[in-house]
């Protein structure tokens, strides 16, 4: 019986390892490749999905088509204007950032003369075609006007006398109109080319790159816009659609920015497509801001009466710092601290500084020059002097600050601007245009010629002495006081001259449902 048993167990255990040897082989044969098994199961179609395709790579856009006169202006951007904005980065300080902000106003003039390509001519144009360079045009004046003590006034002043050049849009001839801007940019040129001969020839080469952006910008405006800037009439769009395409299109030939990267390659993995990417991490909620104050409890509060006070506490006489002198000597009252929940409360306003006696200001010098076509005429104080100016009928004189002077101006002008004068006295033989006069007091004016109109505002004395040719002149006033007019005798008379007053007091009233204005009179 025992043998029986035993052989029952001899022949349990061969089984159970040759079961072993069998599962054995097989996995073996699962794991190497090169087994007839596997090379059968891979080559069963049935049984194991096919590879996916690769996924091929997006083509990429096809760029959008420059028009040519867009593609020389940004080859005259990234050739000339990036090499002044470059030597102007040498020279540092202000000249760096007067440059860079001629680098931008060409970019802007660019995007202006890209959407010219593809909107119609809008009537009215719309402001925000010119924002871009109004901005700039305007920050380089601000350089200039702001550093006037800069001993590289001139550099600034040549640069902004021409940036006035991008104006050329409204132009007949723009090519034309450039190159007269030129001659104001070489009044403040040729001073630094003078001034730096000897000294470094960095700001030489900055001033005559300058010189070379213009000559090229007139000569690109004579091939592409002889006779004005032209629109897209026939298939044009609306300037703004035109301009939101610009701004958002990537064809920004003079921006200089990089391309954008390639598309991520997919990798090949076997059995199947790659995982998806790890969703984006969560976005954090924002702070919550602090509770306001609840003002239902305010109310509360002040509804209970004088009951409120009972949770007081009461303060002993030791407590008190009024009474307590050593108290009052060792404690300081602390700033209160500044509270998010809190309700701020604006401080009072200091007190505005005094201006300066006239005396212990500081006097600027006197100056007359001519930029472009302006005289400019300032801070001239010698009771006495004459100021000759021969003007001619292009250009307009502006004059500020000036005291117990006379200006005498031969020729005929365009249009005379004066303001913050006292005692100034002008000669003036015609004008174009108008004579302005702002903030003036004991001023005095004489016509020989022709002048249409004299404008008068906020003047304190002024006496007018017109002329035969300029008793058509016509006067405005403002806010003005003291005001004469003198009018020449008749010829073949032996009249005096004649001294009118300018009307200072208006009475009004109402008179059948209109307002009615008279002069008073006072006669005595």
């Amino acid at each position: 019986m025992a043998t029986s048993h035993m052989h029952n167990l001899t022949t349990l255990i061969k089984r159970l390892e040759a079961a072993t040897s069998r599962l054995e082989d097989m996995a073996m044969g699962l794991d190497d490749p090169s087994s007839p098994k596997t090379l059968n199961a891979t080559a069963t179609p049935e049984t194991v999905a096919p590879e996916p395709p690769k996924p091929a790579f997006p083509a990429a856009p096809a760029a959008p088509v420059v028009p040519p006169q867009i593609e020389d202006f940004d080859a005259l951007i990234n050739k000339d204007v990036r090499t002044f904005a470059d030597l102007g980065n040498k020279i540092g300080d202000l000249v760096a950032e007067q440059s860079k902000a001629v680098l931008q106003a060409f970019q802007a003039e660019r995007t202006y003369l890209y959407v010219s390509t593809k909107a119609k001519k809008p009537e009215p144009q719309p402001p925000e075609l010119m924002t871009e360079l109004h901005t700039a045009s305007d920050s380089i004046n601000m350089i200039r006007e702001s550093n006037r003590a800069s001993p590289l006034f001139n550099h600034l002043s040549a640069v902004a006398e021409g940036i006035v050049a991008l104006g050329w849009f409204f132009a007949p001839k723009p090519g034309d109109f450039v190159s007269e801007i030129v001659g104001g940019i070489e009044y403040y040129g040729n001073k630094v080319l003078k001034e730096y001969k000897e000294k470094d020839k960095a700001h030489i080469q900055y001033i005559q790159s300058y010189y070379q952006v213009f000559k090229a910008l007139a000569a690109y405006l004579k091939k592409h816009y002889p006779k004005g800037l032209t629109w897209n009439e026939q298939s044009g769009i609306d300037a703004l659609e035109a301009l939101r395409q610009v701004k958002g299109g990537s064809n920004n030939g003079a921006s200089g920015s990089a391309p954008p990267p390639p598309p991520v390659p997919m990798l090949n993995v076997p059995g199947g497509a790659p995982p998806p990417p790890p969703p984006p991490p969560a976005v954090p909620p924002p702070p919550s801001a602090a509770p306001a104050g609840d003002m239902s409890a305010v109310f509360a509060q002040l509804n209970q009466g004088e009951a409120i006070t009972s949770g007081l506490r009461k303060v002993e006489r030791s407590e008190m710092t009024h009474k307590n002198p050593s108290l009052r000597a060792g404690s300081t009252v602390p700033e209160r601290p500044d509270s998010s929940g809190s309700i701020s409360r604006s401080k009072s306003p200091a007190p505005s500084k005094k201006p300066k006696p006239q005396s212990m200001r500081v006097r600027k010098p006197p100056r007359k020059d001519l930029e472009s076509n302006k005289w400019y005429i300032e801070n001239f104080d010698n009771p006495g002097e004459i100021i000759e100016i021969p003007a001619q009928q292009n250009q307009s004189i502006l004059i500020s600050r000036c005291s117990k002077v006379i200006v005498k101006v031969t020729n005929k002008a365009n249009a005379i601007a004066i303001d913050n004068c006292k005692e100034l006295s002008i000669i003036v033989d015609s004008l174009v245009s108008s004579l302005d006069v702002i903030k003036c007091t004991k001023f005095a004016l004489q016509i020989d010629g022709v002048m249409p109109t004299l404008l008068l505002d906020q003047v304190d004395g002024a006496t007018v002495y017109l002329g035969p040719q300029s008793l058509n002149t016509e006067v405005f006033s403002s806010k003005c006081t003291a005001v004469n007019v003198m009018l020449p005798p008749q010829e073949g008379t032996d009249e005096d001259t004649k001294e009118i007053p300018v009307p200072e007091q208006i009475k009004s009233y109402v008179k059948d449902g209109a307002l009615v204005n008279e002069i008073v009179e006072h006669a005595g």
